[in-house]
């Protein structure tokens, strides 16, 4: 009984520490989980390959969820591995939870009986349980699944939109590491009235200006430098902070991305280039 699956990383559009409405989209960057199965164990162990302390509640979480409902309980064991930054800002949760369910599901040849929507919330389920999401995560879970650009409303786990947009992506992950559930979550609401209007904006399709205004609100939020954000304004779609740092994404053309990649890249930390993805988790 065995499963594996991949499933892309995200950036920001709308953070929804603010309203509980958020925006994000899928990026051409991976995490892979492989579950393993056994009727006879008890328990599930996981395994991150990039960090051998690494805290794995998540993944044996979404391990458990899935066999409690769709098979009988079955223990085993699940390894994730993974291109996508640990506590960066680029949804490595969400993509460590989407894969392990997909991969889970697969196992059990059970995928077939679960939406993808309803699989994506399995996983945002497990991740509240885990305590690693003070939202629930659902508009980065959903991006990672889905694919594509989604709005959601994280309060109750509905998907308001989900769009297609073929974007280059430029990232800049410095090397400090930003936990979600770390974050100042008062001082996020407090930029709520330009969380209100980045919502509008996303809701309208126009995803790189409320990009931009999200990433302005909670730079100030969160204590983060803005000086990212402006140098990219001019000739870019769209710049942000992704999540809750520290990562920052900007998407459009790609000549003008490699030009930001310049300036970028005179900070310490990793910057690359990616583009969008569509596809959302597949099971492999």
């Amino acid at each position: 009984m065995e499963g594996q699956a991949v499933a892309p990383a995200a950036g920001t559009v709308l953070n929804a520490l603010a309203n509980g409405k958020g925006s994000a989209f899928a990026i051409d960057e991976y995490t892979t989980a492989t579950v393993e199965l056994d009727p006879e164990r008890d328990g599930v162990v996981g395994r991150v390959a990039e960090e051998a302390d690494a805290d794995t509640t998540l993944i044996e979480r979404c391990v458990a969820t899935v066999t409690d409902r769709f098979g009988d309980g079955e223990g085993g064991r699940v390894h994730t591995e993974s291109d996508v930054p640990m506590a960066s800002g680029l949804k490595s949760s969400s993509a460590a939870a989407n894969a392990t369910v997909l991969a889970t599901l697969d196992a059990l040849d059970a995928a077939d009986e679960v939406s993808r929507e309803d699989a994506c919330r399995i996983g945002v389920d497990a991740a509240r349980d885990a305590g690693v999401t003070v939202t629930g995560a659902f508009d980065d879970a959903s991006a990672s699944m889905l694919g594509g650009v989604t709005v959601t409303d994280n309060a109750s786990d509905e998907l308001l939109a989900r769009e297609e947009r073929d974007w280059h992506v430029l990232v800049w992950t410095p090397p400090e590491r930003s936990f979600s559930a770390d974050a100042d979550v008062d001082r996020c609401r407090q930029v709520a009235p330009m969380a209100d209007l980045v919502a509008d904006l996303a809701l309208d399709g126009d995803f790189g200006r409320a990009m931009t205004v999200n990433g302005l609100a909670f730079c100030a939020a969160l204590d983060f430098p803005t000086d990212p954000v402006v140098e990219a304004m001019p000739t870019v779609e769209g710049v942000s902070l992704s999540g809750t740092g520290p990562s920052f994404t900007a998407v459009g053309e790609r000549e003008a991305l490699e030009a930001l990649r310049e300036r970028w890249s005179e900070r310490e930390g990793r910057t690359w280039l990616t583009t969008t993805q569509t596809e959302g988790t597949q099971i492999t």
